[in-house]
């Protein structure tokens, strides 16, 4: 056998996956466990969709009984928790995995056994959320989780599934920002400088940085927490010297952060797909870095921005307020950019662009919406309130759904070989872009008369009304 042959037999058998059970379950390449990461994220976004038209059916009607109190609180729980903790986030990641080694011309992640270790700690922590349904214990105090609701006086076994799940995921994420930020950083092609970087890979790489500092805080917050319900300690007991606003103080460094995590690669993705539909280059690709990085900066400033209604001094909340106006200010810069790049072109409406376009008019509703509850006395009216709710899903579900529907469509050739249909992938795109808006924009203006979310606080734990 030639020298050639033989080298290329060696890398074959090298890079190659084994066969059988065993192989899969140690697969380590970062293909086919992005896919898998992707794969089993679309299979819980599923479940949560099934458990908000339960919610929703609940709601269709006034006095209906499909679901009980405690019943609702726990499916409430479950489908907020699962929409972002085990779809949203594990999605990018996966999606991430996937892709940086092509974009930056590397032939694999930096620690491929860490990627096959991240994998599976992501799907325990899943099945870990879900094993609660079979000892008929569902954690019921909100996908915030707070205190004290969320402690031993008020909340059931359900909750410690809760916390060790959420351990998990959160290990399992920063794992994959590891993966990241080592690839991007150590193993680019040579010549491949940072100023020449895809702005998807600039945008995975400001996550990966953001999760580095934002999931720790969140995994010391849930052991914290399963201390108090295990062994009696009192950090969130304010009776005993805790506070139950350190589990939102917390919660919110990792929360807020966690919305830009899930945003941003959403626009690597739009800034991918729209000069390629427009036939053009990206406009303004430094000023569209630029708002990235402070995108990534600002968003650990605006933590206390989701309690301004929680009695705390408002001098330094008009901090938290200007932090939110900035960051506003660079998700428009990304917008224009994006606008400029389309202006007097001619794109092609294929279906990833028309997601694209549908992204604009939801984002941009939710992004305005968000400048209004990041000015205290607004927020102060509608905190709680359906409002904040629309809010929330318009800047989610338009902000980064939508545009990671748009990328499955525009790289389902590379990671399927299979073109996807067109007829049928247009009419999703037509009934997702409706029937979202016919579901939220009705809950904007039910929030500004003062409607609140119908979440039952009452029940076998007592009265809980807030």
């Amino acid at each position: 056998m030639k020298p050639d042959e033989l080298t290329e037999e060696r890398f074959t058998q090298t890079w190659m996956s084994r066969p059988g059970l065993l192989g899969w379950l140690a697969e380590v390449n970062n293909r086919p466990l992005g896919v898998r990461y992707m794969i089993t994220s679309l299979v819980f976004f599923a479940m949560a969709v099934v458990m908000a038209l339960v919610m929703r059916t609940q709601l269709a009607l006034p006095d209906n009984n499909l679901l009980a109190p405690d019943t609702y609180n726990a499916i409430f729980t479950m489908h907020g928790s699962t929409m972002l903790y085990l779809f949203a986030v594990p999605f990018v990641e996966g999606l991430g995995l996937y892709l940086i080694p092509l974009l930056i011309g590397a032939r694999d992640v930096a620690f491929p056994r860490l990627t096959n270790f991240g994998y599976w700690m992501y799907l325990f922590g899943g099945l870990i959320f879900f094993a609660s349904f079979l000892f008929g214990t569902v954690p019921d105090a909100g996908w915030t989780a707070y205190t004290p609701l969320s402690g031993p006086k008020y909340s059931g076994p359900g909750m410690d599934f809760w916390l060790l799940g959420l351990g998990l995921l959160e290990i399992a994420g920063i794992t994959a920002a590891i993966e990241i930020v080592v690839t991007i950083l150590k193993f680019r092609a040579p010549g491949m400088a940072l100023a020449n970087l895809p702005l998807i890979a600039w945008t995975y790489l400001v996550i990966g940085f953001m999760i580095l500092f934002s999931f720790p805080v969140l995994l010391l917050a849930t052991l914290l927490l399963e201390l108090d319900r295990a062994f009696g300690f009192q950090f969130f007991n304010p009776d005993m010297g805790g506070s139950s606003l350190l589990w939102q103080h917390l919660f919110w460094w990792f929360g807020h952060p966690e919305v830009y995590i899930i945003f941003l690669p959403a626009t690597g993705v739009i800034s991918t797909i729209i000069p390629v539909f427009a036939r053009r280059r990206i406009v303004a690709y430094p000023l569209i870095l630029a708002a990235l990085l402070i995108t990534g900066f600002v968003s650990f400033g605006l933590w206390t921005h989701h309690m301004f209604a929680t009695g705390l001094p408002e001098l330094p909340m008009l901090f938290f307020t200007a932090a939110s106006f900035m960051v506003a200010l660079a998700a428009g810069i990304q917008i224009f950019a994006w606008i400029a790049t389309l202006w007097g072109s001619r794109p092609h409406l294929g279906v990833p662009m028309l997601y694209i376009l549908a992204f604009f008019y939801i984002f941009i509703q939710g992004g305005l919406t968000g400048v209004m509850v990041a000015t205290m006395p607004f927020d102060w009216q509608t905190h709680e309130t359906t409002f904040v709710v629309a809010h929330f899903h318009d800047v989610l579900i338009g902000g980064a759904v939508l545009p990671f529907l748009a990328g499955l469509h525009y790289w389902m050739p590379k990671i399927s070989g299979r073109l996807p249909g067109e007829l049928w992938d247009r009419v999703a795109v037509g009934i997702i872009f409706v029937g979202f808006n016919l579901t939220f924009i009705p809950l904007y203006v039910a929030g500004l008369f003062g409607m609140r979310p119908n979440i039952h606080l009452s029940g076998r734990h007592g009265d809980r009304n807030l």
